[in-house]
């Protein structure tokens, strides 16, 4: 996961947005609604995908998503990253089921949230497909739109599938 922030996204491990990456027991093992998918190769990790009990909230999500999405009922999904040189093999996919298929057998949860930075390839269209884009903070023209942060991130609502 680490990797993935320093290479794919360019600005490296920020404590404010990553801390789940180093306290993985905290985050996705130890919260009994909270799980985390890994997909290995050669004994490599070469994909993740994890789930938190987290709806989002504003701020630093834009109102219109908080409100979306009901508190305390609200899966998220987290570090959906595949190694460069194991994309397009159908990993992202397999493991967002799993997620998903998790997600289900939980009856906390009624709605599922995802944000993507809109620079990683493929992204936006991977999960366009999976769900509905709530608001693309890149073309918020208001005060939504967050020039300090190192993102351009999109705000989807996932399906459960049931």
């Amino acid at each position: 996961m680490l990797d993935t922030v320093y290479r794919d996204f360019g600005h490296g491990y920020l404590p404010r947005w990553h801390s789940d990456i180093i306290d993985l027991d905290s985050f996705y093992l130890a919260p009994e609604d909270n799980t985390l998918f890994v997909a290995e190769r050669d004994g490599a990790v070469v994909a993740t995908a994890g789930v938190r009990g987290q709806t989002p909230v504003s701020p630093p999500h834009p109102a219109l998503v908080a409100a979306a999405f009901e508190e305390g009922r609200t899966a998220s999904l987290y570090r959906v990253y595949v190694r460069p040189e194991h994309r397009r093999r159908g990993l992202a996919g397999a493991l967002v089921d799993a997620c998903l298929g998790f997600i289900a057998s939980r009856d906390r949860y009624t709605g599922v949230y995802l944000h993507t930075d809109a620079r990683t390839p493929g992204a936006v269209e991977f999960w366009s497909g999976r769900g509905d884009v709530l608001f693309d903070e890149r073309s918020a023209v208001n005060e939504h739109r967050r020039t300090d942060e190192p993102f351009e991130t999109v705000h989807f609502r996932l399906r459960i599938p049931r």
